[in-house]
C-alpha cells in the first residue's frame, strides 16, 4: 500500500513559500532569529497546520516542538523527523526548513492516505539550531541529548544580554513536556549547504556524518586613541591585532587542507568611531575538520598564533572555547534506509560528509540517525539569495518519507 506514496509537491513547496513570509527580507531570504516575534508566528502556523492532520503538540522546557502522530502500538518510541524553523539574520528560504517542512508533508500524506504506521511518527521543530542569536548552536538539540544542562541553556544571552529563557517567555515558547524522551530513530532532511551534489549531477546525499567544530569567543585590548594625534609607533591598535588574527586563522585553516576550515565571523570594534584608534574588539573564529586529531592539532596551531600576534603588538587577550562538537558518525541501519529509498525512485546517491553543524549531530548520541542532503544552488547557504529546486526538494521528502516507513516497518517486525 505505501510502495508507491509519493508527497505532494506543489503543497510541499507551497507550504515552503508561505512560511518564507514570516521575516521575510527584501532580497528573498529570512530573517528569522530564535525566540523573535517572527519565529513565533511560524511556530503558531506550525502547530495550526499539524493538529489539522490529527497530531498532538507538546513542546519542552527549551521551546521545541514535538508533533506526534499516533501509531498502532504507541508504547513505541516515536520515529523521529527533525530539524529547524529559525534561520540565521541573512538567511534562506530552505536551510533547516525544508526539514520541518518535509516532516508536515509526511504527516498530511499518511492522514489522507488512511495509512496506519506502527509506531508513532513525530515531526520536531528544534529551538536555535542556527546559534545566529544564542550560543552555542543546536543549543535545544544539545540539552534534549543530555550535551547541555537545562540551566546552561536558559542562562544564554544574546548580544543584547536578553537570556534564552526570558526571550523564550517572552513569545510563549516555553513548555513543560518531559526533556529527552525516547526516539527509535532520528531522520532530518537539508539541503547541502556545499557544491559537491550539484556538481556531481547527484540528487541525494546520504550523510555518513558531521565534522568536527570548534567555536571561540576572542577580545583584544589595546588602547583608544586620536587618530590624528597618536603616532604609528606610540599605537596600540586592537582592530589591527585582529587583522592579523583573521589571517592567521586563515594560514592555520590552509595549513590542513584539504578539510580545514578557518572563519572569523563576527567582530565588534570599539568604540567604532572614525577618527577613534580602536581599543578595544570582541571576535569569534570557527575552525572545522572532519577529524578530530587534526582539528585539535589546529587549536593549539591558532592560540600560538593569536598569543604571538597579541604579545608583539603589545595587546592584552582573552581567547575562550566557548563550543566543542566532535565528529559525528551516523547510523549504518537509518543510512542503508535512505540508500534504499533514493534507489527505488531511482535517484543518483552519494556517500558525503556535513561540512555544517546540524541538530541530528546531538541527536546521533541519543538515538539511530540519519540525515539526506539534497543540492542547493552553487553551494550557497547562510545567504539571502540561497536556492533548491522544487523537484529536488519533492525527491529528498520522498526518500525521507521511504526511509521513515521501511524503519516502521522493521520496528513492526521485532515488536
Amino acid at each position: 500500500m505505501t510502495q508507491n506514496l509519493a508527497v505532494d509537491s506543489a503543497r510541499l513547496w507551497s507550504s515552503i513559500m508561505e512560511t518564507a513570509q514570516f521575516g521575510a527580507t527584501p532580497k528573498g531570504g529570512i530573517n528569522r532569529l530564535a525566540l523573535s516575534a517572527d519565529d513565533a508566528k511560524v511556530r503558531a502556523w506550525f502547530k495550526t497546520a499539524v493538529e489539522a492532520v490529527g497530531c498532538t503538540v507538546s513542546i519542552d522546557a527549551m521551546g521545541s516542538m514535538f508533533a506526534r502522530r499516533p501509531g498502532r502500538n504507541n508504547a513505541l518510541p516515536p520515529i523521529a523527523i527533525g530539524s529547524h524553523l529559525d534561520t540565521q539574520p541573512t538567511g534562506g528560504k530552505f536551510d533547516g526548513v525544508i526539514g520541518v517542512l518535509a516532516g508536515l508533508e509526511i504527516l498530511r500524506r499518511l492522514h489522507e492516505a488512511g495509512i496506519e504506521t506502527e509506531a508513532p511518527i513525530e515531526v520536531i521543530n528544534w529551538t536555535n539550531e542556527e546559534g545566529a542569536r544564542y550560543a552555542p548552536a543546536m543549543l535545544a538539540s544539545g540539552v534534549f541529548a543530555g550535551v547541555f544542562s537545562l540551566d546552561y541553556g536558559h542562562s544564554r544571552a544574546d548580544r543584547d544580554g536578553i537570556r534564552f529563557d526570558t526571550a523564550m517567555d517572552g513569545i510563549g515558547a516555553r513548555g513543560d513536556a518531559p526533556l529527552g524522551h525516547p526516539l527509535s530513530a532520528h531522520f532530518e532532511l537539508h539541503i547541502e549547504q556545499g557544491p559537491i551534489l550539484e556538481e556531481e549531477g547527484c540528487t541525494i546525499g546520504v550523510v555518513s556524518g558531521v565534522q568536527s567544530i570548534r567555536w571561540y569567543e576572542g577580545t583584544m585590548i589595546g588602547l583608544d586613541g586620536h587618530a590624528g594625534a597618536t603616532p604609528m609607533r606610540l599605537r596600540k591598535d586592537a582592530l589591527l591585532g585582529v587583522a592579523r588574527v583573521i589571517e592567521a586563522t586563515n594560514r592555520v585553516a590552509r595549513a590542513h587542507a584539504p578539510d580545514g576550515l578557518g572563519t572569523v565571523g563576527l567582530i565588534e570594534n570599539r568604540p567604532n568611531s572614525r577618527n577613534v584608534v580602536p581599543g578595544e574588539v570582541f571576535f569569534t573564529i570557527d575552525l572545522r575538520h572532519p577529524d578530530d586529531a587534526t582539528l585539535a592539532q589546529m587549536d593549539v596551531a591558532l592560540r600560538d598564533a593569536v598569543a604571538e600576534i597579541a604579545e608583539a603588538d603589545g595587546l592584552a587577550l582573552t581567547l575562550e572555547e566557548t563550543w566543542t562538537a566532535p565528529a559525528v558518525h551516523f547510523n549504518p541501519d537509518c543510512r542503508a534506509r535512505i540508500e534504499a529509498a533514493a534507489e527505488t525512485f531511482g535517484y543518483k546517491t552519494r556517500a558525503i560528509v556535513s561540512g555544517a553543524g546540524h541538530d541530528s549531530a546531538y541527536i546521533n548520541r541519543v538515538a539511530p540517525t540519519a540525515m539526506i542532503f539534497v543540492p542547493c544552488a552553487g553551494g550557497l547557504s547562510h545567504n539571502e539569495a540561497e536556492s533548491a529546486t522544487e523537484a529536488d526538494v519533492t525527491a529528498g521528502a520522498n526518500v525521507l518519507l521511504h526511509a521513515v516507513l521501511a524503519t516502521d516497518r522493521a520496528l513492526a517486525e521485532t515488536a
